[in-house]
């Protein structure tokens, strides 16, 4: 079904897929082998895409010495390749697992490579909580855009959301942890206040406690409604108590 949906797929020159080679392929019993959970927000539909791109793409890039100006192509392509699956697509996922790097996204027509401060061994972790239920991206989608309709959804996003956000990612890559945790704490609680049907029923308590004790604050992975959710801290030993019953796992050390 998919490699149909390709073929409908109006790809410019540059990224045109061997759509016949990917069904022939099918045929002999083609699969892909990953370790992502799927409906976990952690991008296993963006590995999939990359995957089929890198291998069926007749024209090969180079994700090493690949141009801004092509990034910023391959990324819409990528967003119609995965909308596929969820009706909608940044193309943001895939992207990152095809150039193996971290993007910052600037704004419509600026992306870029970005590095990610190296970490190191101290009290604070970003951390992963899995919610034990699966999401899918789908529906939250269509919440967001149905919430989108509102004028007040709209100006909370842009001048709260977005800005938080931002700000988070400045601090973040200057390795400045004071303000990126006023301002994670402020992006947490905005996330607590409107997209409430995205977080999973069981992680909604401590979602709260977080916030009320300043021990971690927590991020939605992905579009919610279940999967993992993203968790920060200044003192993982203590968060960790505060998290007992829960499957974590740390993925960055400060």
């Amino acid at each position: 079904k998919y490699s149909d949906f390709l073929t409908t797929l109006d790809l410019s020159d540059d990224f045109t897929l061997d759509i016949e080679s990917f069904k022939k392929d099918i045929s002999n019993g083609l699969f892909f082998d990953s370790n992502i959970p799927q409906g976990y927000g952690v991008g296993s539909s963006g590995a999939l895409v990359a995957a089929i791109f890198e291998k069926y793409s007749i024209s090969k890039l180079n994700p090493d010495n690949i141009s801004k100006e092509n990034l910023k192509k391959l990324k819409a392509v990528f967003g119609e390749m995965e909308s596929y699956f969820h009706g909608k697509s940044s193309g943001m996922d895939p992207l990152i697992c095809y150039m193996n790097l971290p993007i910052l996204i600037e704004n419509k027509e600026n992306l870029d490579r970005v590095s990610i401060p190296e970490g190191q061994e101290g009290k604070g972790a970003i951390f992963l909580i899995d919610s034990g239920i699966t999401g899918e991206t789908g529906p939250m989608i269509q919440i967001f855009f149905e919430k989108m309709k509102t004028e007040g959804f709209r100006k909370t996003l842009k001048e709260e959301f977005i800005r938080y956000n931002n700000a988070c990612i400045e601090a973040f890559l200057k390795k400045d942890m004071n303000p990126f945790f006023r301002n994670l704490k402020k992006l947490s609680h905005w996330a607590y206040e409107h997209f409430r049907p995205m977080i999973p029923e069981s992680i909604f308590n401590i979602w709260k406690k977080g916030l009320d004790s300043n021990a971690y604050y927590l991020k939605l992975c992905g579009s919610g409604g279940g999967g993992y959710i993203l968790g920060f801290t200044q003192d993982y030993e203590k968060a960790e108590k505060m998290l007992e019953g829960f499957q974590k796992e740390v993925i960055y050390r400060f």
